[in-house]
C-alpha cells in the first residue's frame, strides 16, 4: 500500500509518500517534497484567505498531484492546520480544492495536530519510553509529553515563526527592543510549562526551525535528511546562531547559510527565539532533531485506525 500524506501548514506545504508493507508490517518513506508558499502571510483571525494565496496553494498541490500519480498512491491523506483554523472562508477554500483534485481535506484542531505530530515523531515506538515533542510551525507551536500509548500533556500554543515575526519585527534584522519584546512574549506564552517536563526525557524537535538549525550547525548548505535526522542540537548552538542572525538581513541570511534557509530566511530568527524560550521554560539543554512529524503521524494514525498497525508492537521504518 502506497500512501501520500500532505501537511498544509502556515509557512510550508509538505508531501510524504510512504509505502506500508502489509506482510513485513513496516513503513518505508519513498519521497519527501517541500514547498514554502506561506499562505498565512499577513493573516489575522477571521480574515479570508486571498485568491492569490489560494492560487499559490493550488499550484503547489498540482505539483504534488503529479508525484502522487507517479507513485501510484492508493490513499491520499491531507491535513490542514492553523491557517485553516483561523480563516473565515475555510469551507469555501476546501470546497474549491476538493472539487479540483477530488481529495478530502481534514482541518485538525491544535490538540489533534499535537497528537498526530507526537505520533509521527516517536514512531517507531519505544514501548513505555516517555518523550517530549516540540513542533514549531508558522502560526502555532505544539508541545506534547507522553509515550506511544498515553499522552500525558498536549497543547497548541498560539505562536509561530510567521506570526511572531509579523507581530514584533518591523525590519530584518529587527531592532533590539523588538527582539526583547518577542522574547518576553514567548516566555509568557510558554509560562505554564515552567519547571515541568524537564526530567530524563528524550525531547524531539520537528519542523523547519530545528532541521534548518541542524544544517547550519553542521555547515550543510543543501538539505540532507540523512544527516539531519537524530542530530543533537544544543541550547548553546542555537544561542550562537541567534547572535549571528541578529546582525543580518534576510538576503544576508540566505547568502551566509545557503539553500537550507530558503523560504524561512526572514522567519528563522523568530523560530530560534521560540525554541530557546521553550527549552528554557522546561529547563533542557538539548533537543534531538526529527525530520518527521505531522505528515508521518497522519500515516501511522490511519494504519492504526484501520487495524493495519498495532501500536503495542515496536515497528520500524524500513
Amino acid at each position: 500500500m502506497t500512501i501520500a500524506s500532505i501537511d498544509i501548514g502556515s509557512n510550508t506545504v509538505l508531501l510524504l509518500i510512504a509505502e506500508y508493507n502489509t506482510q513485513g508490517k513496516n513503513i518505508k518513506p519513498l519521497a519527501n517534497y517541500y514547498e514554502s508558499p506561506r499562505i498565512s502571510e499577513g493573516l489575522k483571525i477571521g480574515d479570508k484567505l486571498s485568491k492569490s494565496k489560494i492560487d499559490l496553494l493550488i499550484t503547489v498541490l498540482s505539483l504534488y498531484k503529479e508525484q502522487i500519480i507517479r507513485f501510484n498512491c492508493d490513499k491520499v491523506l491531507i491535513t490542514a492546520t492553523n491557517t485553516f483554523r483561523i480563516i473565515s472562508n475555510s469551507d469555501e477554500v476546501i470546497y474549491e480544492i476538493e472539487k479540483l483534485f477530488d481529495w478530502k481535506i481534514k482541518i485538525v484542531s491544535g490538540d489533534e495536530e499535537a497528537r498526530l505530530t507526537f505520533l509521527g515523531s516517536i514512531f517507531p515506538f519505544q514501548i513505555n519510553s516517555l518523550n517530549n515533542v516540540i513542533d514549531i510551525g508558522g502560526g502555532s507551536t505544539e508541545f506534547v509529553h507522553g509515550n506511544h500509548s498515553s499522552i500525558l500533556f498536549k497543547k497548541s500554543f498560539n505562536i509561530g515563526v510567521v506570526s511572531l515575526t509579523e507581530k514584533y519585527f518591523s525590519s530584518y534584522p529587527p531592532k533590539e527592543n523588538e527582539r526583547i519584546n518577542a522574547v518576553e512574549y514567548s516566555k509568557k506564552i510558554f509560562s505554564e510549562l515552567l519547571g515541568n517536563y524537564s526530567g530524563n526525557f528524550d525531547t524531539i524537535a520537528v519542523a523547519g526551525t530545528p532541521t534548518t538549525l541542524s544544517c547550519i550547525k553542521q555547515n550543510i548548505r543543501t538539505y540532507d535528511e540523512s544527516r539531519v535526522e537524530n542530530f543533537i542540537l544544543q541550547l548553546s548552538d542555537i544561542e550562537l546562531i541567534i547572535s549571528e542572525l541578529v546582525k543580518l538581513n534576510k538576503y544576508q541570511v540566505l547568502e551566509r547559510f545557503g539553500e537550507v534557509v530558503r523560504g524561512r530566511e526572514d522567519v528563522l530568527l523568530a523560530g530560534c527565539l521560540i525554541l530557546v524560550s521553550l527549552m528554557k521554560q522546561i529547563n533542557i539543554n538539548q533537543v534531538r532533531v526529527s525530520t518527521k512529524g505531522l505528515r508521518y503521524g497522519v500515516v501511522v494514525d490511519y494504519l492504526i485506525k484501520n487495524n493495519l498497525l498495532n501500536p503495542e508492537i515496536d515497528y520500524t521504518y524500513n
